[in-house]
């Protein structure tokens, strides 16, 4: 059933030829999963693994999601955070008028992350 208030989130990585790259990503879907069972949530990729952004946010769309939240996985801002995605989200803009989209900063930018990141590093 679709609903006016579906909200998805989009954790996009870089990718990997290696597979076992991802399983990270896809464990912090499984969670976010696990603690808020009404948001969509969903990995997309930049390039050498599928699903890429597009896919993914024609996926969501299709199940009624009006509001989606692309969360790029990246500890730092490089060329992809800075340069591709800001084009890939005016692209999903254009195809999808209808979703109101929402880019977060580069995870490894969030205060939380470098708390929990040092945290890491000094235990």
């Amino acid at each position: 059933m679709q609903s006016d208030t579906a909200r998805g989130t989009i954790l996009f990585g870089h990718g990997s030829r290696d597979p076992l790259w991802r399983k990270p990503i896809e464990a912090v879907a499984s969670h976010i999963q696990g603690i808020a069972p009404e948001i969509h949530v969903r990995c997309a990729y930049l390039e050498l693994t599928v699903p890429d952004l597009p896919t993914t946010a024609a996926e969501l769309s299709a199940l009624g999601v009006t509001t989606i939240t692309v969360v790029p996985m990246f500890l730092g801002v490089g060329r992809h955070a800075r340069d591709d995605l800001p084009l890939l989200m005016a692209a999903l803009q254009d195809s999808h008028p209808h979703i109101e989209f929402a880019l977060r900063p580069a995870i490894g930018e969030e205060t939380l992350m470098i708390e929990l990141m040092a945290r890491i590093a000094l235990s």
